[in-house]
């Protein structure tokens, strides 16, 4: 990834994160946790999470609503010479990481309890 690339990721995902929280209701608390663009930085696909988790469908909803709205935010706060195509996806692999980490740390708890 050049250095181009991974200041645009940043310059984006902050701005994400500026927009959700300004624009989206507190429940659910959606949580912008990367950003992946395309090479030529035409695309731009916003990974982010919920809590709670029963709440996804909402949020998704929400995010793929307001893409439009948010293309327009990032034009106004971002200088780029070209305005990226935007998606909002859910990050499974955050979802399964936390996972991960639950049960290690019940395996961690068995052993401690022995």
């Amino acid at each position: 990834m050049s250095q181009r690339t991974a200041k645009v990721e940043t310059l984006i995902k902050e701005a994400a994160a500026t927009f959700v929280l300004r624009e989206a209701n507190t429940d659910p608390m959606i949580t912008i946790t990367r950003v992946d663009i395309s090479p030529d930085l035409k695309r731009a696909l916003i990974f982010f999470t919920t809590i709670p988790e029963r709440k996804q469908a909402e949020a998704q909803i929400f995010l793929k609503r307001s893409a439009g709205d948010f293309r327009r935010y990032l034009k106004q706060v971002a200088v780029l010479k070209r305005l990226p195509h935007v998606e909002f996806m859910l990050d499974a692999g955050e979802r399964h990481r936390q996972h991960v980490d639950e049960v290690f740390r019940d395996i961690d708890n068995k052993e401690t309890d022995k």
